[in-house]
């Protein structure tokens, strides 16, 4: 494993993948942004992706937050948090590919070995 897929350098290649998962098979539409960019609106079809790629900044504070609609519900999410998904400590370890799979009760971050994903709450 190098050092920078270990979340031990700065600038370390990030790719994220967003997956629509609804279980309603409805059409997600996304738009992710951070401080300095807009990924703009998509619209994604039942198990359609999106991804985009970055480096996380010098001082590892790189976020980006995505908002989410489906019918009859919005909700957002810190897609990618430096503080967690390029942190050797956090709870859910690094990600260099971090895909996402989004279900209706939950984002989940799938994990490279094919056990069960992470899930966590919708910010709102």
């Amino acid at each position: 494993m190098s050092f920078a897929s270990a979340g031990l350098l700065p600038f370390s290649a990030k790719h994220v993948v967003i997956i629509n998962k609804l279980v309603t098979r409805a059409t997600l539409i996304v738009h992710c942004t951070n401080k300095e960019e807009d990924k703009g609106v998509i619209s994604l079809g039942p198990g359609d992706s999106f991804d985009f790629r970055f480096r996380v900044n010098l001082r590892k504070t790189t976020v980006y937050t995505c908002s989410f609609a489906w019918p009859g519900n919005t909700a957002t999410f810190d897609i990618f948090r430096a503080d967690r998904d390029d942190n050797p400590r956090s709870k859910v370890g690094v990600c260099s590919e971090c895909i996402w799979s989004i279900y209706e009760p939950a984002p989940c971050r799938d994990r490279r070995d094919g056990g069960q994903p992470n899930c966590f709450q919708w910010a709102s």
